[in-house]
């Protein structure tokens, strides 16, 4: 895809390649930093291993999976297996960065440390899960051999930029989304992993929000462009995952991740980070972006407010049920 910029003063192009060769010394920075603050961690020492029991199969003591078997309520397990799905797609994943920022240089240094820092998510995920029994092992892997064989396209895989804009977004969500699974999974031990998790979404979270910053000095209208489009038209990588429309449901009514995390929690802190919508100086385009923007976070925090609403008054009638 060609883009171009009405402020490089001359009738330049950019092209995604000119833009990567353009990022790069931001990206050799972000990842010497990177490498700087993160911390290796062993996914093995994070899992429960004697609550594991064997089961049904070769082994003749095998024990089919229930639910009683594990402590995590049904909300953490619904949003577990969101999650762990959603990491399985790594190789999908793998493929689309490397083929839009490359093997080579500090870009291709960063797609394969993050591709290993990743891996460990489902490493640690799945064995959680297993050992403790926490979810239908069989269930599991129906839903893994049907969503991995379908693959992963990315919305904005035409532009770098736009998927610079959505992975900036994206990893907060995921680290969002972790955490509170953590917290509503009603095991300690299932929160504290979620938690390791989560501190590593959100280095990768800092790093793609660096590189945006950068995006922004030196292609503002084009990067308020990719913004917009991928605030208005944000997808969890996971949408592809079977039965993710009721899944989705039951995680915002249980407040793992809903229209008011989406909004507070995600959207607004990288915003107003890199006051995204106090730039001046933009072309016509750009300022066209940024005030619809800007209209449509106005748009979400009134949907967002509705929801509240809805969620409290729920609440409001379990709660009047339990008491009668």
């Amino acid at each position: 895809m060609t883009i171009t910029s009405p402020h490089l003063g001359s009738p330049s192009v950019w092209t995604d390649a000119r833009l990567l060769y353009a990022l790069e010394e931001v990206v050799e920075k972000e990842l010497n930093r990177h490498l700087k603050v993160a911390k290796d961690w062993m996914p093995h020492e994070y899992v429960p291993w004697t609550d594991a029991r064997n089961f049904p199969g070769f082994f003749e003591d095998g024990q089919a999976w229930e639910k009683e078997h594990s402590k995590v309520t049904e909300i953490g397990r619904t949003a577990l297996v969101v999650n762990l799905l959603t990491e399985d797609n790594l190789p999908s994943y793998h493929h689309e960065i490397a083929s839009l920022f490359g093997r080579d240089g500090a870009w291709g240094t960063w797609v394969h440390r993050w591709t290993a820092e990743e891996g460990r998510h489902g490493i640690v995920m799945r064995d959680y899960l297993l050992a403790s029994r926490a979810v239908d092992p069989d269930k599991l892997e129906q839903f893994r051999m049907s969503h991995m064989s379908e693959g992963f396209e990315s919305d904005n895989r035409h532009s770098m930029l736009h998927s610079i804009a959505y992975v900036a977004f994206q990893e907060l969500a995921t680290r969002i989304s972790h955490r509170n699974t953590g917290h509503q999974s009603g095991d300690p031990v299932c929160d504290r992993m979620l938690a390791r998790i989560a501190t590593d979404e959100n280095l990768h979270m800092v790093f793609y929000r660096n590189l945006l910053k950068a995006a922004f000095e030196l292609a503002p209208d084009l990067t308020m462009q990719a913004v917009r489009d991928v605030v208005v038209d944000f997808r969890m990588p996971g949408h592809g995952i079977p039965g993710f429309e009721r899944a989705a449901a039951q995680m915002a009514i249980g407040e793992v991740y809903n229209l008011r995390i989406h909004h507070d929690d995600v959207l607004q802190p990288v915003l107003r980070h890199l006051k995204v919508l106090e730039i001046d100086g933009l072309g016509p385009e750009g300022l066209k972006a940024q005030e619809e923007l800007g209209l449509f976070m106005g748009g979400l925090d009134a949907e967002a407010t509705k929801f509240d609403e809805k969620l409290a008054a729920r609440k409001a009638r379990m709660a009047a049920r339990a008491g009668a």
